[in-house]
């Protein structure tokens, strides 16, 4: 013998069954508000009511959306007045998109085709669609404090402090400064002397040697003629491409510095 099914619970109340309606049941008046509400607007119950029922947008049957329409909005100014503002106006239009389509107008001869009547509406429940489904896709994103939450990390760091670069302006200006002060002690005595610019370097980096900062005019002898201020100043920008001394200044239009890129290495 087949055992009869089990009907299915209407709900479930706490887990358990209910089988039946109680017939006591009690529905406060203002239950559908929940339900109006989850409409955003007039152009919403309209998009709702069209794909409710698989309807082509493009070929709205504007006799049945229209009674359907206005049963909500009935629904609605029984309920929540104020709320009902916006859908009465677009019942308005609906009400007279319906008429003009019962009442079409023959075009003149001459004239051209008769525009649908309902091709505004139309377009504005496509464009209306197209941002509603754009909007939910950007609600499909993560979103902070409701997907994933926020940390803050404090991470101490001591700065580095990074020296303006020389410009080469300031040593042209420098250089000319040296030229200036050797014409003072300049004299006239005429003399042979040969200098090597390998010479000088090496002098600079004995004079470096120990030294963490040389100023730029220090290097340069106050007696020394034209000739071996060019020879010095020679040494020390051959010195700097080849990267054995550094170039600095402690901040803009300031002194120049010296310093012997092994004196770093070492620190």
């Amino acid at each position: 013998m087949i055992e009869a099914l089990a009907p299915a619970p209407v709900a479930r109340i706490y887990g358990e069954p209910l089988l039946e309606v109680p017939q006591d049941l009690y529905i406060p008046p203002d239950a559908l508000e929940v339900f109006l509400e989850a409409f955003e607007g007039p152009l919403d119950l309209l998009l709702y009511l069209i794909r409710k029922q698989n309807l082509n947008v493009l070929d709205i049957p504007m006799a049945k959306v229209t009674a359907q329409y206005m049963e909500y909005v009935e629904m609605m100014r029984a309920h929540q007045l104020e709320l009902a503002a916006d859908y009465l106006l677009m019942a308005a239009v609906l009400i007279e998109i319906k008429s003009r389509m019962l009442l079409p107008r023959p075009a003149a001869p001459g004239e051209a085709e008769v525009e649908d009547p309902r091709a505004e509406l139309v377009r504005r429940l496509m464009e209306y669609e197209k941002m509603k489904l754009a909007s939910l896709r950007l609600n499909e994103l993560p979103q902070a404090l409701r997907d994933f939450a926020l940390v803050e990390v404090w991470i101490e760091q001591t700065a580095v402090m990074r020296l303006p670069q020389v410009d080469p302006d300031d040593l042209k200006l420098a250089w000319l400064g040296l030229v200036s002060r050797a014409k003072l002690s300049r004299h006239h005595r005429v003399t042979r002397e040969e200098l090597s610019v390998r010479a000088h370097m090496t002098r600079i980096l004995k004079r470096l040697s120990g030294h963490e900062y040389v100023e730029f005019a220090e290097l340069f002898s106050p007696s020394a003629g034209v000739a071996e201020l060019v020879v010095t100043f020679l040494a020390l920008l051959e010195l700097a491409r080849e990267t054995l001394v550094e170039v600095t200044q402690q901040e803009t239009y300031g002194a120049i510095y010296v310093r012997s890129t092994h004196f770093l290495t070492a620190a």
